[in-house]
């Protein structure tokens, strides 16, 4: 059932409310942890993740020093050590580059110089991350010195008080100033599922978002527990196959938060195959928010082609 969306002062948004079965999307989006990949299919899945992942540090300790660590593991992510036992085996693809990093704004320039010419795109949090409470104009300026610094993605945080208010006017036209702030630069538009509420809630957010021109909609900031969970992602990914349908514009998905491990990856995978289909499973329209995510990735590259586990130590600890 859909119904018009309204701000608490009766205005129409234009937006069409969709309910959600929220036990549906729950037996649906469990269903995904039960499948299984065939061994064939499962290395492919691996390297596809890592090229979806973006490696982000968003902390006040934060220097230019870590920035340029993180990004030579975004250019390559397995340590030397790793790569060199792996160059050993018979049939081994290298391991490909990690899709971003993202960083606060003040170090974009740092992070731009250190990926020069090597594709990995370069994002960064703006709009008050991760609270989203300050003017619009503190917002927009906060886009603005990161996109002049050479950033290609921006990530904003939706104003949640806002939403949770009703106004849910004023969150449309400050997504869409933040689009048009962006220019050429790709907008993802973090809904910070956690704080929501409700499946409803979660749905109507990304109807809202991608109406004001998200090119991504992502799941989290990271801050809040819970960030990225099953029946969330089917919820954002079922907005945007309804879009897809109805006007046959791709726009991009990003969980992010709580996927730690290469199972729960392929998991995640498998449900954007059967929801959104094949078109979707790239970089330019699927990332993973999980740093924390690669090192097991690779744990399970090094099995899939020893049958065996690759010493810890052999891994980044950063």
């Amino acid at each position: 059932m859909t119904v018009p969306v309204r701000d608490r002062d009766g205005s129409l948004c234009g937006i069409p409310r969709v309910a959600v079965d929220a036990v549906g999307a729950g037996e649906r989006a469990g269903f995904f942890a039960k499948r299984s990949v065939k061994a064939a299919s499962k290395l492919d899945l691996l390297y596809l993740a890592i090229r979806m992942m973006d490696l982000t540090t968003l902390e006040g300790a934060d220097t230019p020093a870590r920035v340029r660590q993180m990004c030579r593991k975004a250019m390559q992510p397995a340590a030397p050590a790793l790569t060199e036992a792996l160059q050993k085996v018979e049939g081994f693809r290298p391991i490909p580059p990690v899709a971003a990093v993202c960083v606060y704004p003040l170090l974009v320039p740092h992070a731009v110089k250190a990926l020069e010419g090597s594709g990995v795109h370069v994002a960064s949090v703006a709009t008050a991350f991760p609270s989203g409470q300050a003017t619009l104009k503190t917002r927009l300026v906060d886009v603005h010195e990161a996109v002049e610094g050479g950033a290609d993605e921006i990530d904003m945080v939706i104003n949640r008080g806002a939403f949770l208010a009703g106004e849910y006017q004023q969150v449309f036209d400050e997504i869409a100033a933040v689009r048009e702030a962006c220019g050429a630069a790709h907008l993802k538009v973090i809904l910070e599922t956690g704080e929501l509420g409700t499946l409803d809630n979660v749905r109507l957010a990304s109807d809202l978002a991608i109406a004001a021109g998200a090119h991504f909609i992502k799941t989290s900031t990271g801050k809040i527990v819970p960030a990225a969970t099953p029946p969330v992602t089917l919820v954002m990914l079922q907005a945007i196959a309804d879009h897809h349908a109805r006007t046959g514009e791709k726009i991009g998905m990003k969980p992010a938060g709580g996927i730690r491990n290469a199972k729960q990856s392929i998991q995640y995978l498998c449900m954007l195959q059967e929801t959104l289909g094949p078109a979707w499973m790239t970089p330019e329209l699927y990332r993973f928010g999980a740093s924390a995510l690669l090192n097991d990735v690779l744990r399970q590259v090094y099995r899939q082609y020893t049958g065996r586990y690759y010493y810890d130590k052999g891994y980044s600890l950063d």
